[in-house]
C-alpha cells in the first residue's frame, strides 16, 4: 500500500484539510478492500465531528463517482437532467415528474433507491407494477430512455460502488447524518449517471432526515455548491415535510395515486405544487425554458393534454410492465385484503402530523423496511390522508388503512392515531416550498 490510511484519519481527526490525492487514495482503498472496515468507520467519524471544506467535499464526491462506471449519453439529442429527493413520506413526485419533464423535451435517466426506515423508496414503488424491470441491463435502460424520454430504475453495482460500501458502514456506526457525507453519497451517484444538470428536493420537517430549516438549508447549500464545484449545474428547492406530501403512503397505493394524478382523476394540491415547481427547475436548468413562469406553463400543459401520462405508460411497457397500465391501474396493482377507515374520533380540525410516525405505520403494515435486506409488502399502506386544516367530525375517516393481517392493522392504527394531531381551531396555512438555492 502506497499510503497510510491511519495518517489520513489522524489528519482529519485533528481538524486538518485533506489533500484531494489523499482522499482519492482512501476511496480507492475503500473500493478495492485494502482499507479495513474499522478504518472506514474511523474516517467517517472524523468527518462527522470535524466536517469538510467544500474543496474536500468536491474531492470526496469525485473520487466516489470515479470508483465505478460513469455513464454518458451521446446518442440523445435532448438535454439530460434528473431530480433527487432527500426522502420523505408520501413523496411519489418522481413518478409524475420524470414523464412530465420527458414530455417537455428532457431526457430523464432516473436512478432511484429503496426505502429505509420511515421513508419510502421510489424503486419499491415501481416494483409494485407487475412485470416492471427495475434493474434492467444497460442496453434496455438506454433503449427506454431514448424511446420514452425517461426511465426510473435502480442503481447498478457499477455506479459509484464506493458509496454502497461507505453507506453500509456509516449506517451501523451512527455517521449517516454528516452533511459532507450525505452530499458525497447523493452526488457521486448522480454524477456517475452522466447528467447535464440536476435539481434537488431537500425535505424539511418532522418527516424528513433534516428536521429543521437550518439543517435543511445547510444541506441544500452543500449539495448545490459541491455539485457545481464538481462541474454539474444544480439547483435545490427546500420543501415542507411536516405532513405527508401525497394523500397516500406505501408502495402500490402511491403508484395508484400517481396514476390518478397523471390521468387527471385526482391531484393532491401540495403534491401538484411541488411536482410542477421541480419540473420548472428542470426545464430551466436544461435550457428548454427561459424562466420559471414559462416552464410552469409548459409542465402544466403536458400534464393536462395527456402527453406526460403517455410517456409514463410507454416507460412502464418498455420495462416489462402492462401496456395498458394507466387505463386501469386498479386492475394491475395488488390490493390489500383488509381496507379499514381510521376515524377521527372527535370533532375538530386536522392540526398537524407526526409525519415520521405515518411512515412508521406503513412499516408496521409491512410496507417498509428496517434493514436493507428486508422484503416489503407492496399492497399495504394508507390512503385518504387528510391535509392539515381539514375539518372533521367524530366519524370522519382521517385515513384508510390497507393491511394484510388483523395484527398489522391494529399496530398501524395505533401508530396512525398517534401521528395525527386534532384541534378545536383551524391551524394557520403553511407553505410547501420553503426556499431555493442555486
Amino acid at each position: 500500500m502506497s499510503f497510510l490510511p491511519q495518517e489520513i484519519i489522524r489528519a482529519k481527526r485533528d481538524g486538518g484539510e485533506l489533500d484531494p490525492a489523499d482522499i482519492a487514495a482512501f476511496i480507492q482503498g475503500l473500493t478495492d478492500g485494502s482499507v479495513s472496515e474499522g478504518q472506514v468507520a474511523a474516517f467517517a467519524m472524523a468527518i462527522f465531528f470535524k466536517g469538510m471544506s467544500r474543496k474536500e467535499a468536491v474531492a470526496l464526491t469525485l473520487s466516489m463517482r470515479d470508483s465505478g462506471e460513469v455513464l454518458s449519453w451521446p446518442e440523445l439529442d435532448r438535454p439530460v437532467v434528473d431530480k433527487h429527493s432527500t426522502g420523505g413520506v408520501g413523496d411519489n413526485v418522481s413518478l409524475m415528474l420524470a414523464p412530465i419533464a420527458a414530455a417537455c423535451g428532457l431526457a430523464v435517466p432516473m436512478i432511484s433507491g429503496r426505502g429505509l426506515g420511515h421513508t419510502g423508496g421510489t424503486l419499491d414503488k415501481m416494483e409494485s407494477i407487475p412485470g416492471y424491470t427495475a434493474m434492467p441491463d444497460s442496453a434496455l435502460f438506454r433503449k427506454v430512455v431514448a424511446a420514452s424520454g425517461c426511465a426510473i430504475i435502480g442503481q447498478t453495482g457499477n455506479l459509484a460502488p464506493a458509496d454502497k460500501r461507505f453507506y453500509g458502514i456509516r449506517d451501523v456506526t451512527a455517521t449517516v447524518e454528516s452533511v459532507p457525507l450525505i452530499t458525497a453519497s447523493i452526488l457521486s451517484k448522480k454524477l456517475a449517471a452522466g447528467l447535464g444538470a440536476l435539481v434537488l428536493d431537500v425535505k424539511c420537517g418532522n418527516g424528513a432526515f433534516m428536521d429543521n430549516p437550518d439543517r435543511a438549508n445547510e444541506l441544500a447549500r452543500s449539495l448545490v455548491e459541491v455539485a457545481v464545484g464538481a462541474g454539474m449545474p444544480t439547483t435545490a428547492l427546500v420543501t415542507d415535510m411536516n405532513q405527508p406530501l401525497a394523500s397516500a403512503a406505501g408502495n402500490a397505493v402511491e403508484v395508484r395515486n400517481a396514476a390518478y394524478f397523471l390521468t387527471g382523476k385526482a391531484r393532491d394540491a401540495r403534491l401538484l405544487e411541488v411536482t410542477l415547481a421541480l419540473a420548472a427547475e428542470m426545464l430551466v436548468s436544461g435550457g428548454l425554458a427561459t424562466n420559471a413562469g414559462e416552464a410552469l406553463t409548459r409542465a402544466q400543459s403536458v400534464l393536462d393534454d395527456g402527453s406526460a401520462a403517455e410517456n409514463f405508460n410507454r416507460m412502464v411497457a418498455g420495462l416489462g410492465g402492462p401496456v395498458d397500465f394507466l387505463s386501469d391501474p386498479d386492475r394491475h396493482l395488488e390490493q390489500a385484503p383488509i381496507v379499514t377507515p381510521c376515524l377521527a374520533g372527535r370533532q375538530g380540525f386536522v392540526a398537524g402530523y407526526d409525519t415520521r410516525a405515518v411512515g412508521l405505520s406503513v412499516v408496521a403494515l409491512g410496507g417498509g423496511r428496517i434493514r436493507p435486506q428486508d422484503p416489503v409488502d407492496h399492497a399495504v399502506g394508507v390512503t385518504g390522508l387528510l391535509p392539515v386544516g381539514t375539518p372533521v367530525e367524530e366519524d370522519t375517516p382521517i385515513a384508510m388503512i390497507h393491511a394484510r393481517t388483523a395484527d398489522q392493522l391494529s399496530m398501524a392504527e395505533r401508530e396512525l392515531r398517534k401521528a395525527v394531531r386534532l384541534s378545536d381551531t383551524a391551524p394557520q396555512a403553511t407553505q410547501v416550498i420553503l426556499g431555493r438555492h442555486g
